[in-house]
């Protein structure tokens, strides 16, 4: 069996050792880089199975790297956890806006960052597979072929868009709370986190267009994929 190649970007030798040395001893293969310019050109190059990245970092700061990744054909799909200090929620949202799968927070504990790291290459790696076509009014949801279809055109999710739009269709008429998406489409479930969710729903709802509609808000619970 192949090794998952991570590439981490983080300036501070300190934790980058550490984010290193955590997933080697994981049993994925790891490459790290300080700063921007020079990891944007090993993604294009070398492209990752996970980029575990920093936002503050010199040359151009990792918000930048994301939206040039996802900007850029050959390396939209890679999935990208984003590292940040506590204090900085506004540019975790942005982070997650931009296409980013998820987020760990600094100080942050091994066993966490390798459970969000486990979590997000299960998903790229499309072990998500209820059922196998769903229709509905324009929309068309290919569970095996990890596509999506929308009045005919593709449609271009992440792999966490993509098992959060699975999971609410394959639950319709179904309230979802967040406690549940979290554990279904993220794997775990930690306080705080929440905000996770309604990000990823917000920009899914942007990319279904007409059909944004058809996920609702049902307000203090949760997420309904309308029947």
């Amino acid at each position: 069996m192949n090794q998952s190649k991570i590439l981490v970007v983080e300036d501070d030798d300190d934790i980058a050792q550490l984010l290193a040395i955590t997933m080697k001893k994981a049993g994925f293969e790891v490459a790290v880089s300080d700063n921007g310019y020079e990891a944007l050109d090993l993604i294009r190059r070398h492209p990752p199975d996970l980029l575990v990245l920093d936002l503050m970092i010199p040359g151009i700061d990792g918000l930048e790297v994301c939206k040039a990744m996802k900007r850029d054909p050959r390396t939209a799909a890679v999935p990208v956890l984003i590292v940040t200090a506590r204090g900085e929620e506004i540019d975790r949202i942005i982070g997650l806006e931009l296409g980013a799968d998820d987020y760990v927070v600094k100080p942050f504990s091994p066993r966490e960052l390798l459970l969000r790291v486990r979590a997000i290459l299960r998903r790229a790696g499309q072990e998500y597979q209820p059922a196998a076509i769903f229709k509905k009014s324009g929309l068309e949801i290919d569970f095996e072929g990890h596509r999506v279809n929308l009045e005919g055109q593709e449609i271009n999710l992440t792999a966490t868009e993509f098992k959060l739009l699975s999971e609410l269709a394959n639950n319709q008429g179904k309230v979802l709370n967040r406690e549940q998406l979290l554990d279904r489409v993220w794997g775990y479930h930690f306080e705080g986190y929440a905000r996770t969710v309604d990000t990823h729903i917000r920009r899914l709802r942007q990319k279904l267009l007409d059909c944004a509609d058809w996920i609702e808000t049902v307000r203090g619970v949760g997420y309904r994929f309308r029947g």
